[in-house]
C-alpha cells in the first residue's frame, strides 16, 4: 500500500469504529476501502474483523451505563454469539472463495437495505416500549429461546460476514425485549464484540495466511480512536448524514465486488 492508502485505511478504520459505537455497519466504510486498495474479499473480511475488535471495545466500554440491569441477559446471549462467530468463521474459511464472492454483494445489498429501513424500525420500536426504562431484563423461556436464537442468527452472520450484524442485532432484540434503543445499543456493543473478537482469534489460529496484519493493524488504530469518539460524541451527530455516507459506500462495494 502507499502512503495515501495506508492513510485512506486507517481514516476508514476511524470512521467505522465511530459509526458502529452509535449505529452499527461501520464494515460498509472499510470492507470498500480495503477492495480499492488491493485486497481480495476473503482477506479484506478477515483482516476488517481483527481490526475492529479493539473499535468495538472502545464502544462498550462507553456505553456501560447503558448496560446497568442486563448483565444476567448478556451472560445468557454471549455464548450464542460466540458459538454464531465460530460457526461464521468456519464458513468463511472453508466454502470456497468463488462462493463468498457470489454472496458478498447480495450481503452487502441486504446490509444496505437495513441500514436504510433503519429510522423506521427505530420509531417502530419507540412507540411499544417506555422510553428511558433502566429496570432489569426479565424474559420468560420462550422469549429466552428466540432471544438465544437470534444471538446464534447474527452471530454467525457476523463471523461470516460482519457488516450490518449490529442492525439486525437491534431490530431482532428490539422486537423482544422492552428496552429503550440506547439500551439496546449497548447490548449490540457487547454481542458485536463478542463475536468479532471470536471471529478474529479463529482467523489468527488457523488463518494466519489470510491476513493482511498491516492493514487489519491501521484499521484497529483508527478504530479504537473512532469508537471512543463515537460512544462520547457520536450521539450528537445528524443519523440523516451517517446512514447517508453508509448507504452510499455499501453501493460502491457492491459496483466494485461486480466489476472486479
Amino acid at each position: 500500500m502507499t502512503g495515501w492508502e495506508m492513510l485512506a485505511v486507517a481514516a476508514a478504520g476511524f470512521a467505522a469504529g465511530g459509526i458502529n459505537a452509535v449505529v452499527g455497519s461501520g464494515t460498509l466504510v472499510t470492507f470498500p476501502v480495503l477492495l480499492a486498495v488491493g485486497l481480495p474479499p476473503v482477506t479484506a473480511t478477515v483482516s476488517n474483523s481483527l481490526g475492529l475488535v479493539p473499535g468495538n471495545l472502545t464502544g462498550a466500554i462507553g456505553y456501560r451505563r447503558e448496560l446497568t440491569g442486563q448483565r444476567r441477559l448478556l451472560v445468557r446471549l454471549l455464548p450464542a454469539s460466540m458459538l454464531g462467530a465460530l460457526t461464521g468463521a468456519f464458513l468463511l474459511l472453508h466454502l470456497p472463495a468463488s462462493s463468498f464472492e457470489a454472496i458478498v454483494p447480495v450481503l452487502v445489498g441486504l446490509a444496505v437495505v437495513l441500514v436504510a429501513v433503519q429510522p423506521a424500525v427505530q420509531r417502530a420500536l419507540a412507540r411499544r416500549r417506555p422510553a428511558g426504562d433502566v429496570g432489569p431484563v426479565e424474559v420468560g423461556p420462550g422469549r429466552m429461546a428466540a432471544l438465544f436464537a437470534g444471538a446464534y442468527v447474527t452471530g454467525t452472520y457476523g463471523g461470516y460476514f460482519a457488516a450490518s450484524q449490529g442492525v439486525l442485532q437491534i431490530g431482532i432484540f428490539g422486537l423482544l425485549l422492552r428496552e429503550s434503543l440506547q439500551r439496546l445499543n449497548a447490548i449490540k456493543n457487547v454481542l458485536t464484540t463478542a463475536v468479532n473478537g471470536v471471529a478474529a482469534a479463529t482467523y489468527v489460529v488457523v488463518a494466519t495466511d489470510r491476513v493482511d496484519w498491516r492493514a487489519a493493524g491501521l484499521i484497529a488504530v483508527g478504530a479504537i480512536l473512532g469508537g471512543y469518539t463515537g460512544a462520547r460524541f457520536g450521539r450528537r451527530l445528524p443519523a440523516a448524514v451517517l446512514r447517508t455516507a453508509i448507504v452510499v459506500l455499501g453501493l460502491i462495494a457492491i459496483a466494485v465486488l461486480l466489476t472486479r
